[in-house]
């Protein structure tokens, strides 16, 4: 979607990697591994084609601790609730490979500000499912917006591709030639 809107076309095809978080790792070292880990199962897949695969990862961290997608309802209102009346970090890291090569990695952060959530809210929200499949347990671009007081940085890091940093990969390798 975020590639569609800059006038980029891509072809989508979902890579489930294990996700999980190794004991001791940095929040920024773990998104970056993902990254790097989703991207080589893509080269894996795409073995033999001559495009150029790109994978993004996004995570969400609080108090040090990278907040993953919630397995449960349960889980998701707790995170949530862990995010209400305060600051929190967005990490966005995108690789581009060909050929079975990795070509290059760009990571960003946005600071995300939750107002305070209310209990009533956050049982609504969870309700929703919204926030099921999302790092965090939210949708910035969905109904979660509304909890958002402020970001200190891009929009695009939040909801998963951080433009600016994806657009200079993409321009560096020869996937565009010029953007705009």
């Amino acid at each position: 979607m975020l590639l569609d809107r800059v006038g980029i076309e891509a072809e989508v095809r979902p890579i489930t990697i294990d996700e999980e978080t190794i004991e001791g790792e940095a929040p920024e070292e773990y998104v970056r591994r993902v990254v790097r880990q989703k991207l080589e199962a893509a080269l894996e897949a795409a073995a033999g084609e001559a495009s150029f695969v790109m994978t993004g990862d996004t995570a969400v961290v609080v108090d040090g601790v990278v907040l993953g997608k919630p397995a449960t309802a349960k889980e998701n209102a707790e995170m949530i609730s862990a995010l209400s009346g305060r600051a929190h970090l967005v990490l966005s890291s995108v690789a581009l490979g060909r050929e079975g090569r990795v070509l290059g990695v760009r990571s960003a952060q946005t600071q995300v500000v939750f107002r305070r959530v209310t209990a009533a809210e956050v049982d609504r929200y969870v309700a929703t499912a919204e926030g099921a499949d999302k790092a965090g347990g939210y949708a910035l671009q969905g109904i979660a917006g509304g909890f958002v007081e402020r970001i200190d940085g891009t929009y695009g890091t939040v909801v998963g591709l951080p433009l600016m940093e994806t657009l200079e990969l993409l321009r560096a390798h020869g996937v565009v030639e010029a953007w705009p």
